[in-house]
């Protein structure tokens, strides 16, 4: 049966009770007297337990009751050690202490200290180890009994140095409520329960190591893509140069052969309206279409302008063959006429190019 152990010392007898998750079920699974030193023989008792809380009797506890200006419990903590040293023999570095508040008066609070020696303790815990036993926490059966119980300062003060026997229902139930919420908790400063804060700090060091793990494997996941990627990248450059060297075989210096492929194509559309130009063929044939009564003595083609040279009958025939070639070239106009010596009319026309 798993559950808490809770350790029940008097000044005569050691008592191990087990309390079950719920709380509600108490067995006593081992017991024996205390001898000298706080000595006792508990083999074996940790065995189905998943934790544990020690109680102490009040006569190994000494009280002090002090007066103090607040009543945050972590600052009274911090400020016993300093108000105990004038008060505890020995200073407040010998002893391990925890504190409750009382009540409040006049803008201060009344506060309980309970303490004993830290080598008391400490032999006291060293000797439950020996029986597989850590407590998480120290507190007192009967200090909490009191401090329920008590109607006034005067009556808890008077429990105190005449404690009374507690029966063992009462003591039982009293275990339960401490389990669950200690009166006071003398495990503190280097005698502190740190088991679970070693099982917190291994469980993140284990966190860490596995994610530490989970990024070696994608820095090196990472690490293989970027060199694969590289390779080939590596293997399209050499293929663009061996592409670039095959279209121009004579050039040299090479930087980027995209940046100087893409210049070479500018080149070459610059100069796109040199390769096309005109059909001079087509051009006559057309022209040979033209009704008679025209003489051609000159024609000049290039790219841009097609310049006709000739003779006519009149000018009106002239501007007769302006409108027959419209049908044929582009942007047709007579640039100059003049008369001939035979009695006709000399024309010079420009065109733009033939139609399409």
């Amino acid at each position: 049966m798993s559950g808490t152990a809770f350790i029940d010392l008097t000044e005569e007898n050691l008592t191990v009770y087990l309390l079950g998750k719920n709380g509600a079920a108490v067995r006593e699974i081992a017991s024996g007297p205390v001898g000298e030193g706080y000595s006792f023989n508990l083999e074996g008792i940790s065995a189905g337990t998943e934790d544990s809380c020690l109680s102490l009797p009040l006569g190994l506890l000494n009280f002090r009751v002090v007066d103090l200006p607040f009543s945050d419990i972590s600052k009274i903590r911090e400020l016993l050690p300093f108000e105990l040293d004038g008060l505890v023999l020995g200073g407040a570095s010998g002893i391990v202490f925890d504190a409750r508040i009382l009540g409040e008066s006049s803008g201060k609070s009344r506060v309980l200290v309970a303490y004993l020696p830290k080598e008391t303790l400490k032999t006291i815990l060293n000797r439950l180890k020996t029986a597989g036993l850590d407590p998480k926490a120290v507190t007192s059966v009967e200090l909490s009994h009191v401090l329920a119980t008590a109607a006034s300062e005067d009556e808890i003060t008077r429990l105190l140095t005449t404690p009374e026997g507690l029966e063992e229902k009462a003591r039982m139930e009293r275990a339960i409520m401490e389990v669950r919420n200690p009166a006071i908790n003398l495990r503190r400063g280097e005698l502190a329960y740190t088991v679970d804060t070693e099982k917190t700090r291994k469980s993140l060091k284990m966190m860490a190591t596995l994610a530490i793990l989970v990024l070696l494997v994608f820095l090196s996941d990472l690490s293989f893509m970027t060199i694969s990627i590289e390779k080939n990248n590596r293997a399209v450059r050499d293929e663009m140069r061996r592409t670039y060297l095959n279209l121009f075989p004579h050039e040299k210096r090479i930087t980027s052969e995209t940046y100087q492929l893409e210049a070479h194509i500018k080149q070459l559309k610059d100069k796109e309206n040199s390769f096309r130009g005109i059909s001079p063929l087509d051009t006559m044939l057309d022209l040979s279409r033209v009704r008679p009564g025209m003489k051609l003595s000159e024609i000049t083609m290039d790219k841009d302008v097609i310049v006709l040279k000739g003779e006519c009958r009149s000018l009106s025939d002239v501007q007769t063959l302006r409108d027959e070639l419209g049908g044929i070239l582009t942007d047709v106009t007579i640039s100059d006429t003049r008369p001939s010596s035979h009695n006709g009319t000399l024309f010079t026309l420009t065109a733009k190019q033939r139609k399409t």
